[in-house]
């Protein structure tokens, strides 16, 4: 229903929406609802998945109050869509297998997803507000490559907008250089509800950022973060992180799934000394 829908408004010419009639206009109006029922409705699982859903989506105000043209919408739409399918695979806690679990509580779970593949699902706390990962992985998104070292490079390729951007993503090599250079185009969809922080994606396509040589395009997702802060604890941050990857190339399954789980291992030591080694945005202004 949500693809027809949104099918529907995409073969319209969007010159204004606040100056649409009839059938074109309801049709907007009907995607905004569609998106808003699926990617933050839906039955009750995890309270912070509960508490981001409650929320309405910003897609129907953002229709009516500034234009979009065709393919900014499929954008938004994608990353709604790529939001919600990750909020779907976390919300069932069956059939999770533990990877691996570290002396300081992070843990590495996986599961065989139909129609996705394997996901992993990296369960940390950080000792520090969720503020301060909000800045670091949202606000200052390209300067990740300054401290995690499984990544070169993030740019912001387009902003559409307050929630969605397009980025492109250049990973470092990794298992010893057998995985060679990747990169990602992705569209990444941020929303804040309350005191829970979700920022999702997944693979897209973007004209004017083609294949690079030397370098295969991997694609993300459906994949997400979620930030909240810890029960007891507000000075604390309970980060989920699902990672839906397929790396392309000829890999061995036993290769890409240490990469994988080790990645995410990695990444949360490296985003908590970021945390420590950096002040926060306010304290620094």
């Amino acid at each position: 229903m949500l693809l027809a829908t949104f099918k529907l408004c995409a073969g319209s010419s969007y010159r204004h929406v606040r100056n649409m009639k009839g059938l074109r206009y309801q049709a907007v109006l009907t995607l905004g609802q569609e998106l808003n029922r699926r990617a933050l409705g839906g039955p009750t699982s995890g309270s912070w998945i509960n508490q981001v859903r409650r929320g309405s989506s910003l897609l129907g105000s953002q229709l009516e109050d500034t234009l979009y043209s065709d393919q900014e919408l499929a954008y938004i739409q994608q990353g709604e869509e790529a939001m919600k399918k990750a909020l779907d695979i976390l919300s069932n806690q069956e059939g999770w297998k533990k990877e691996s679990r570290q002396a300081n509580g992070d843990e590495v779970l996986s599961k065989v997803i139909p129609d996705v593949g394997k996901v992993f699902r990296l369960e940390v706390v950080v000792d520090q507000p969720m503020e301060r990962l909000y800045e670091e992985l949202v606000e200052r998104m390209e300067a990740m490559g300054e401290w995690n070292p499984n990544v070169k490079e993030i740019k912001i390729l387009q902003k559409i907008g307050k929630d969605t951007v397009i980025t492109h993503e250049l990973a470092a090599e990794a298992a010893g250089n057998l995985v060679g250079p990747r990169d990602f185009v992705s569209v990444r969809c941020t929303k804040r509800r309350g005191s829970v922080c979700v920022l999702a994606g997944m693979a897209t396509d973007f004209g004017e950022m083609p294949e690079q040589k030397g370098v295969i395009r991997a694609e993300h997702g459906p994949t997400c973060m979620v930030l909240h802060p810890l029960a007891g604890s507000p000075s604390k941050t309970k980060l989920t992180w699902l990672l839906s990857i397929d790396l392309k190339g000829w890999l061995p399954k036993t290769i890409i799934n240490q990469v994988l789980s080790q990645t995410q291992v990695d990444f949360a030591n490296h985003l908590r000394k970021r945390l420590e080694s950096r002040p926060a945005l306010e304290a620094r202004c």
